[in-house]
């Protein structure tokens, strides 16, 4: 199949699956559906009925719809050559160091092993760890050498050299997350002009969450000086660059880092007072950029990764509801809880 055809091929792909993306009016009800009609609309009834308790059936259907995003991985990235797939691949592979940080935890606060295999995700090969070969790692430092020999050697080496200077569990983590969203950025400075352009867009507004949040925490809820924080963050592709983070973790307030910000995040982010506040408007901005580039970009690559971006956020949101129902919650609180991560309806129906 020639380059043409593969991208109109994976084009019509990313379109018929964008079909798959809750509508507005789903998700405004979404918060008060029973768990009986939330199996039934999304298939989840065998899944729920199977396991004997609580915690098993959450981790079940959290287990289940992870399987759902990883096939439409696969599907999407079978059509595309192999930097393309690499791209897609590499997205993924935060799961799998979801269960790399389970594994880490374990080892260094010598946690059951039976209960650490029960909250590893199942992923496909070309994403997973050898998960029995670490479990028997003597600890974490072990754990992290282990992994040096494999394709996750870059993340591995740089979270075992902060741990072994700082000794701190906060830190290791933080190097493996900055690790892999230096990773996709390198990736993606490194596609086919084709690609560049509507990559750069969509990874920088997710990157420009990421570093603001990061920012924020570090300096105000953890209490790291300005050098300690600059050290953890990831420039973006797009608005916070390496040199507007230089000159933003170097302000000395909450309010003076918001005044600061590059427009449109300015505007967007004035009078918010908290970094919950910060947390839901930027999400809601991120998500409409992404929504605009599966609308609008020429890149069928770009397109494919903003739609499991945003199925992502679809089935972490359904999940969101099925766990509060599995714990009772009422209705109120669910709904308040989805507000803080989703767009307003009427921003996704703009969109």
């Amino acid at each position: 199949m020639s380059n043409a055809a593969a991208q109109a091929y994976l084009n019509t792909r990313v379109s018929v699956m964008s079909t798959r993306l809750f509508a507005p009016e789903l998700i405004e009800r979404l918060p008060r559906m029973t768990l009986v009609e939330l199996a039934e609309q999304f298939g989840l009834s065998a899944i729920l009925d199977e396991q004997p308790s609580t915690a098993m059936r959450g981790r079940a259907i959290e287990q289940s719809l992870l399987q759902v995003l990883m096939s439409e991985l696969q599907v999407l990235a079978r059509p595309m050559n192999a930097a393309e797939r690499s791209l897609l691949l590499a997205w993924g592979r935060k799961y799998a160091l979801f269960n790399l940080k389970t594994l880490l935890r374990g080892k260094l606060y010598d946690l059951d092993q039976q209960d650490l295999r029960d909250h590893l995700f199942d992923l496909p090969n070309t994403i997973r760890l050898s998960h029995l070969e670490l479990l028997r790692a003597e600890n974490a430092l072990e754990l992290l050498r282990q992994l040096e020999t494999g394709p996750y050697h870059q993340i591995a080496r740089q979270a075992r050299e902060v741990y072994e200077k700082h000794r701190e569990p906060f830190a290791l983590e933080a190097a493996i997350d900055q690790r892999y969203y230096t990773g996709i950025v390198r990736q993606i400075m490194g596609s086919d002009n084709h690609h560049l352009d509507s990559l750069r867009r969509l990874m920088g507004a997710e990157l420009d969450r990421v570093a603001l949040m990061w920012l924020l925490r570090f300096r105000f809820t953890y209490q790291l000086s300005a050098s300690e924080t600059y050290y953890q963050l990831v420039p973006s592709t797009r608005l916070l660059t390496r040199e507007r983070l230089l000159h933003l973790v170097n302000l000395d307030t909450f309010e003076r880092i918001l005044e600061a910000l590059p427009a449109p995040l300015n505007s967007l982010l004035a009078d918010s007072k908290s970094i919950g506040e910060v947390q839901q408007r930027i999400g809601h901005y991120t998500q409409l950029e992404t929504r605009g580039i599966l609308s609008r970009s020429q890149s069928a690559v770009a397109r494919a990764l903003a739609y499991l971006m945003l199925r992502e956020s679809d089935l972490l949101m359904l999940f969101a509801v099925v766990r509060g129902r599995l714990l009772q919650f009422p209705d109120a609180t669910i709904k308040a809880a989805l507000e803080l991560t989703q767009p307003s309806y009427a921003e996704a129906r703009a969109a």
